[in-house]
């Protein structure tokens, strides 16, 4: 998996913008003008930045090294995974999904039916 992959897995779901807020080298994904996905563009080893649920996270970190705590962001909601090929690219895009969906969760009702008249 390669990050031109993961940009267009995340730019494929509904709603979903990307900008550089941050930085040049930083992309950032939102639905709905709310963060779902980091992707670093500067770091020589691929990662992506997801909201998780706060167990989930914990249970992620204990299975997989290549999960860990979110990098510059809250460490209970948010896990940086490291694309280094230990995990298998569809169980990536199950957690992108996941992130996605937590924050679709988390919308206020008029937005989410905004987003489903999109």
């Amino acid at each position: 998996m390669n990050v031109e992959e993961l940009r267009a897995y995340c730019l494929n779901k509904k709603g979903v913008t990307e900008s550089t807020p941050f930085d040049d080298v930083t992309l950032v994904f939102k639905v709905m003008n709310k963060m779902f996905a980091i992707i670093p563009l500067d770091e020589l080893q691929l990662s992506i930045a997801l909201k998780c649920d706060p167990e989930k996270a914990v249970h992620l970190r204990e299975q997989y090294p290549a999960v860990k705590p979110g990098y510059h962001l809250s460490n209970k909601h948010w896990n940086t995974v490291l694309v280094d090929g230990t995990i298998e690219a569809g169980k990536i895009l199950e957690w992108v999904d996941h992130s996605y969906d937590l924050i679709v969760a988390g919308l206020t009702k008029k937005k989410r039916e905004e987003l489903e008249k999109l």
